[in-house]
């Protein structure tokens, strides 16, 4: 970037917002791609309202970008006028433009600046990423703004409440498609010398002259913030599919985009965009705003999934599914996605949050409407809600329940913790508080007053108030506010400790740590806690009272103790319920009957409630060991695997603690195979055509849990279809749904062909689900040579989406475990410099170090990152304390 000026990096957080002189209000954006050299440039014109008199304009722009001069026009003046100065400010990724006339108040103004840069490596900005055609390597360009990298593609002010419109145009060599929000309006043949246009024609001096060259023009956007802004560029091929929407009739084309050797793969995830748009716009009673919507697969991708209005991106095995294969996980996966990011074209498109601390309105709402609620309705067969429970109000809690954990809503000062904090309180608590309050005031009234929350802010921001009074509209006379602040506000979340008398129960609440009890100052929040009681009448009917909400530090209920009971009823609730040792094993027995009045949701609450409960010293380690042996027969009733799956991720987590210690882990072991080897014996290993889901799910978790317990059957088994796909490159060997524990079988059992061969799979698979099930799995190798053969692969050829999965296999081996907190040690400036514009180090720091289990490798840590950036001290913190809570679980259990 050229500049005249360069300001010290250190800066105080309280200048990391722009200034509020100016206004944004829309951008013409112009722009070349050559995907040959890597290069992209062009110009771009903004329109500007003066607020406030000023000779300075402040706006983002990274260190990325080459700026030329920029230029002036302000209609109070009557002139143009360039720039007399340009500051630039790199820690804040700003320059501020320098004029010797002020711009007067009220005036309306346009900056013009051209600029000129190459395509980033790293998955953000506007980047590039490649296919192999025929042998070749080709390249294609896509863009990754959120949440702060707009500022990397072209000079803007790069904040959500500056809403501005965009009118998109791309010059591309012919050829290769052009992808933007908006439809395309027209396209041509580009030639620069004719151009009627000063700026366009100057284009001239950088385009290659020996290729020919197209233009493409997009209509106008509506407004919005400049982190949804998308656009793409590549030799894309496309599967099309026209849906009518309810409100206004109109037919949008919907589309997926992909390159031409996985396009085919693309039916299954228009189909799940067909069925969820329309039931958004129905459900919300607000019409799609725009003409189409398409989504892009690509092979390069980062954490998070950027919902651009009318284009969405998305890694290649979140979109596509092989229509070849009946794969129930890939089409789960496809399906939850897709359905997510549906939902933003509404929540974070229309209605945006004000700043990043309200980020859960758009992550929340996203991960609530589409993984549970309109997943539900569109697959009703998988269980959506069970599947939340697993996933999401599974991980919410498990990182809350950290002293290091952060409020749903939380100060983020400066974009290096604003990329920290798209973690499992921003999406899963957040999905998950706001689904108790559907339940508590009912889902027709929620909906009806998120509508009216989004109706009242359309094409403008919004904070966590305005949703508030949405829904308190809609519900007539309940203080929403009052109810929902702490779960929003504060860190953490009770445990519900439930003690019986005569009289009824006494229930209490206390802040829950898995690191044990909390002190009076970690004490001092009362949440309001909707309990939905379970009760059985004397005729058996089941009653939930919805009403009662425990607003104090404790207090009586009456209720008959000698019937069946159950606080958080379908396992709704964002906390955790503390029984007797009697009322739990009557709730668990009852639970593992046939026709239990205990719903499925109530079984997988139960059992998250009692692991973590003992790993916070509220019970016995014995209670999760208890449990599973009394529902060990769990097989009749629909979406059993997901109970059992929740067991062996439970127990996985127990084992998992002492796997330094091999006498306990092969008693662990053990009881694993006793649970899991009689279901592998009974359902066997091939799945039929026309089989329930259920079934399919069950055999899948059975298999893989018998493995994870090392049956040596169920483990030649899975090494012998290994085997033979190596000998016939016949992937049917493999069945889809058992992908994982076939590849993690050949890993971790296997020697040098089977590693060469799930190296080949990452290199040269064709199928994006094969390729990013290799990925997962090779790291469980346990030969310390070829862990170091795998540490050198991922320095020299690996590729950065794939670096953290790799190295979470290799935490998941005994051997690879300490290997691996070394590698990164001494790769560190590697790391840091690799992963400087992304978000994927703290996910490193997180996976290296997590499964460390003593004091030393605590202090060991501690000492290493004494100097430590805010790039990841979220992550670090997070995972000294789970270390630290390891170290004291272990020492009270040996």
């Amino acid at each position: 970037m050229s500049s005249h000026t360069s300001l010290p990096p250190a800066v105080p957080q309280n200048v990391h917002r722009l200034p509020t002189n100016v206004k944004p209000i829309h951008y013409d954006l112009t722009f070349w791609t050559d995907l040959q050299s890597g290069e992209f440039g062009g110009f771009v014109a903004i329109d500007l309202i003066i607020l406030e008199e000023t000779s300075s304009i402040a706006l983002n722009c990274s260190d990325d970008l080459n700026l030329a001069n920029a230029s002036f026009q302000c209609d109070a003046l009557g002139t143009n006028f360039l720039q007399s100065a340009q500051v630039v400010e790199k820690a804040l990724d700003r320059v501020t433009l320098n004029v010797l006339t002020p711009l007067p108040a009220g005036s309306k103004a346009q900056l013009k600046i051209h600029y000129n840069a190459k395509l980033r490596g790293s998955m953000t900005g506007y980047y590039k990423s490649s296919w192999t055609r025929d042998g070749r390597t080709e390249y294609y360009a896509l863009t990754h703004f959120q949440p702060t990298d707009a500022r990397a593609a072209f000079p803007c002010w790069d904040e959500p409440l500056l809403k501005a419109t965009f009118a998109v145009t791309m010059v591309s060599r012919a050829g290769t498609v052009n992808l933007s929000n908006m439809h395309s309006i027209s396209e041509m043949a580009f030639d620069p010398v004719s151009a009627l246009d000063a700026d366009l024609a100057s284009l001239a001096l950088t385009l290659p002259s020996d290729s020919q060259w197209k233009i493409t023009k997009f209509e106008k956007t509506p407004p919005m913030s400049s982190y949804i802004v998308a656009f793409a560029n590549g030799p894309f091929a496309y599967l099309e599919k026209i849906v009518v929407m309810p409100l206004s009739g109109r037919s949008i084309p919907l589309r997926i985009y992909a390159t031409p050797d996985l396009s085919h793969q693309a039916e299954f995830g228009l189909d799940v965009t067909a069925k969820v748009l329309p039931l958004y716009e129905k459900m919300f009673d607000i019409e799609y705003p725009l003409a189409k919507l398409d989504i892009l697969a690509v092979g390069r991708f980062t954490h998070p999934h950027p919902k651009n209005w009318g284009l969405i991106t998305g890694r290649t095995v979140c979109v596509l599914v092989d229509p070849k294969k009946n794969d129930i996980s890939a089409r789960k996966n496809v399906a939850g996605i897709l359905s997510h990011e549906v939902a933003h074209m509404w929540f974070g498109n229309i209605t945006t949050m004000e700043w990043w601390d309200n980020l859960y309105l758009n992550e929340g709402f996203a991960s609530l409407m589409g993984e549970a609620i309109i997943l539900g309705l569109v697959f009703p067969e998988w269980g959506a809600t069970s599947n939340f429970i697993s996933g999401h109000l599974s991980r919410g809690l498990a990182l809350d329940a950290k002293r290091s954990s952060h409020p749903v809503e939380v100060d983020c000062p400066d974009a290096n913790f604003i990329s920290q904090i798209f973690d499992a309180l921003s999406y899963s608590k957040a999905a998950s508080v706001l689904r108790m309050l559907s339940e508590f005031v009912g889902e027709e009234r929620f909906l009806q007053g998120v509508s009216l929350y989004l109706k009242s802010h359309l094409y403008q921001n919004s904070v966590t108030r305005d949703l508030w009074d949405g829904v308190s509209s809609a519900t007539v006379g309940l203080d929403i506010a009052h109810l929902m602040d702490n779960w929003i506000t504060k860190i953490g979340y009770p445990v519900i400790t439930v003690t019986e008398s005569s009289a009824g129960i006494r229930v209490r609440q206390d802040r829950f740590l898995n690191s044990g009890a909390p002190d009076a100052t970690e004490n001092d929040t009362i949440w309001n806690v909707p309990l939905a009681i379970l009760t059985v009448g004397a005729a058996g009917q089941i009653h939930i009272d919805k009403t009662v909400v425990l607003e104090e530090r404790e207090k009586t209920i009456a209720l008959d103790t000698s019937r069946h009971f159950k606080l958080n009823a379908r396992t709704v609730g964002f906390y955790r319920v503390l029984y007797t040792p009697e009322r739990l094993l009557r709730i668990a027995t009852e639970a593992a009957k046939g026709e239990s009045i205990f719903s499925l949701d109530d079984r997988l609450g139960l059992l998250d409630d009692v692991a973590e409960l003992a790993k916070g010293g509220l019970g016995p380690s014995s209670s999760l060991l208890a449990l599973a042996d009394i529902w060990r027969n769990e097989s009749n009733c629909n979406f059993a695997d997901m109970v059992w799956q929740n067991i062996l991720s439970n127990v996985g987590v127990v084992l998992r603690s002492f796997r330094e210690h091999p006498q306990l882990g092969d008693s662990l072991r053990m009881f694993i195979r006793t649970l899991f080897v009689p279901l592998v014996q009974r359902l066997g290993y091939e799945f039929s055509e026309g089989e329930s889901v259920d079934i399919m799910q069950l055999r899948t978790v059975a298999i893989s849990g018998a493995s994870a317990g090392r049956d040596p059957s169920v483990i030649q088994e899975l090494r012998d279809r290994f085997a033979e796909y190596m000998k016939t490159g016949d992937e049917s060997k493999i069945p889809s749904n058992i992908k994982q524990a076939v590849l993690v079988a050949a890993a971790r059992f296997g020697g040098r062909n089977e590693f060469e061969a799930l190296l080949k799979i990452i290199e040269e698979s064709s199928s994006p689900a094969l390729k990013s099930t290799a990925v997962g799995s090779i790291g469980f190798t346990e030969d310390p040579g070829l862990v170091q053969e795998l540490f050198s692969y991922i320095l020299t050829k690996a590729r950065d989406q794939d670096v953290y999965r790799l190295c979470t296999g290799i935490k998941s081996s005994p051997v690879g475990l300490r290997m691996l907190a070394n590698f990164f040690k001494d790769n560190y400036d590697v790391f840091s410099k690799r992963f400087a514009t992304n978000s994927n180090l703290p996910y490193l720091v997180g996976t290296c170090f997590n499964g460390l289990s003593t004091q030393a490798d605590y202090n060991d840590i501690q000492e290493f990152f004494k100097a430590n950036t805010s790039r990841y001290s979220m992550a670090l913190a997070q995972t000294l304390e789970a270390i630290q809570v390891r170290v004291t679980y272990i020492e009270v259990r040996l």
